[in-house]
């Protein structure tokens, strides 16, 4: 994977909330799908800030063990 980091995350659009997440405004990350390099995710209260991009499979397994974690 090349691009791991994306300066300005706003400059892409789609960005979705986790469905755990409240409207109070605490902290979230957001996930971007169908991104070509992998799944990349930001703070939602920093919008123009950078993203972290991770491959697919990395990001599936610390999804699965959030699963797991929180049974």
């Amino acid at each position: 994977m090349t691009d791991r980091i994306i300066p300005d995350a706003a400059a892409l659009s789609g960005w979705r909330k986790s469905s755990y997440s409240s409207g109070d405004g605490g902290s979230c990350v957001e996930a971007l799908d169908g991104y070509p390099s992998g799944v990349p995710i930001r703070d939602s209260k920093d919008p123009h800030g950078p993203a972290l991009v991770f491959q697919c499979d990395v990001w599936d397994s610390f999804v699965e063990a959030l699963k797991e974690s929180c049974v």
